[in-house]
């Protein structure tokens, strides 16, 4: 993953052997303003639709859609819907997803420690 600056050398970090591939990847998975808390919320079990809208009151129901689409794309969220009339829907983490629940945590607890209160 070697950017090339405007003169044709490899940004510092490269060169510096930092692969900053791993945190590139994962910020791209996360960037979304709601991603991280959807994912907290899915921690504990697995929520309908309107549960998770509940929880992020100030969502927008279009953004909560794409957001989930997003980290149902991403493999860290599964969709699963029941032949029912109406419809019901329901939304947990996957073991990928699962696997992500430390590092929110530990966001968790840096936020407590150093965020105002």
């Amino acid at each position: 993953m070697a950017r090339m600056c405007k003169d044709g050398f490899e940004k510092e970090f490269i060169k510096e052997n930092r692969d900053v591939y791993g945190i590139a990847y994962t910020q791209n998975m996360l960037s979304g303003r709601w991603k991280c808390l959807i994912l907290w919320f899915l921690k504990s079990k697995v929520y309908r639709y309107n549960e998770i809208k509940t929880f992020l009151w100030d969502i927008s129901q279009g953004s909560l859609t794409k957001q989930l689409r997003e980290l149902e794309s991403d493999g860290l969220i599964e969709r699963n819907v029941f032949p029912e009339v109406p419809p019901r829907v329901e939304y947990s983490l996957t073991p990928k997803g699962k696997e992500f629940i430390p590092i929110l945590d530990l966001m968790e607890d840096f936020g407590k420690k150093y965020g105002e209160k």
